[in-house]
């Protein structure tokens, strides 16, 4: 795909420059191209002199090349000319007619970008299995890398399950809600560099359920189940990705809260993920385990930390926990005097508003009993 559609896209193979960049050499400073050698030992007190002999218009090359104590007006980025090997910056001289005073001495290559300083013909410029940022499509344009060759984005099915749920559009009757996750999934799947195939509400119906994640799994890489992934009578959820081809189940519960309910669960080589019905519990599940097999599976060698970047914080209040239990709680964060401070969010998993406001998380460790207040914590940063 071209360059202006890469973005984000992870790279199917090292990309190798064609070229040299610069392909020229360009003064890297507004000034005069001089000879350095002509500046040597020039000061205040016994400055330099050098004639003007022309100026160096910007996208077209020097007329003519300098010599012995000549000086060609030079822009940022524009050819330098013949005979020329360094640039006096322009706050260093002072012009008189077609005379400048040079009154700092400057090295050879000094505000030069030479030929191949940059980059050269057949170096690595970027390497596969990760993503393309910004700065990558920067030297690639710069030496005219053209279409790059990307991995397929991973398909990722969202099916949600609930004979209480309707579509996030709809207007629900009583003691419906509106399916908040599948919106959710599907930003976070595309985040992650996945494309969401959104699968509809299926009924808490076991046959219903099964005939539409089989249907779901084979058009995709990835199956999310949302809902239905608890022990109640009409949970069907595990008992339908145990049933998809082994291994099946591999966890059902996990000692993470939220999102206790959570199944893990696998049939051959795609992953099967039973997400818990509550939002906040499902969008902290989706950055815990599924974003980095979304990023597995685009191709990434190695997928980022979850909850991308982090900042350290002092606990503005005490942090309950029970040990067996990994806890990621909700943070807000703010300044006070001069340090960054972290404070709990208040509300439960059932309470959607609660993470909306939260700025990260504070992780607890398993087998720790809370976290007191002025305790330094590491704050995950909500994407």
């Amino acid at each position: 795909m071209p360059l202006s559609r890469a973005a984000g896209r992870v790279l199917a193979a090292p990309l190798l420059s064609p070229e040299d960049h610069p392909t020229f050499a360009r003064a890297s400073m507004d000034g005069f191209a001089v000879r350095a050698s002509d500046t040597f030992g020039a000061g205040e007190g016994l400055p330099a002199y050098a004639k003007v002999v022309g100026s160096v218009a910007m996208g077209r090359t020097p007329g003519r090349a300098i010599g012995p104590g000549e000086a060609m007006e030079a822009w940022t980025g524009g050819a330098m000319p013949d005979g020329a090997d360094a640039v006096v910056m322009i706050e260093h001289t002072e012009r008189s007619g077609d005379t400048i005073e040079i009154v700092r001495p400057v090295g050879v290559g000094e505000n030069v970008l030479r030929a191949g300083d940059d980059v050269r013909r057949s170096d690595l410029l970027v390497g596969n299995d990760r993503r393309l940022r910004a700065a990558d499509l920067a030297i690639l344009a710069a030496v005219g890398a053209g279409d790059v060759v990307v991995r397929r984005r991973p398909k990722v099915a969202v099916l949600s399950t609930g004979d209480e749920l309707v579509s996030a559009d709809d207007v629900p009757g009583p003691a419906q809600v509106r399916d908040v996750n599948a919106v959710a999934l599907a930003a976070q799947i595309e985040r992650a560099g996945g494309e969401p195939v959104m699968r509809g509400i299926v009924r808490d119906d076991l046959d219903l359920l099964l005939g539409a994640t089989r249907a779901a799994l084979a058009d995709a890489d990835m199956v999310l189940l949302s809902g239905g992934s608890s022990a109640g009578a009409r949970d069907h959820t595990a008992e339908v990705l145990g049933s998809l081809g082994p291994p099946g189940v591999l966890a059902h519960g996990i000692a993470v809260a939220p999102g206790k309910p959570t199944i893990l669960a696998a049939a051959g080589t795609k992953p099967l993920i039973g997400m818990p019905g509550y939002p906040v519990s499902s969008l902290v599940i989706f950055e815990l385990f599924v974003s980095g097999l979304v990023e597995r599976l685009s191709g990434v060698a190695e997928p980022p930390e979850p909850f991308g970047r982090r900042v350290r914080a002092t606990l503005g209040k005490q942090i309950a926990s029970k040990p067996g239990r990994e806890d990621w709680v909700r943070v807000t964060l703010a300044t006070d005097a001069g340090r960054l401070v972290a404070t709990p969010v208040r509300g439960g998993t059932a309470v959607l508003s609660s993470i909306t406001r939260a700025d990260g998380f504070v992780r607890v460790a398993m087998n720790e009993e809370g976290l007191g207040a002025g305790s330094e914590v590491e704050v995950a940063l909500w994407p």
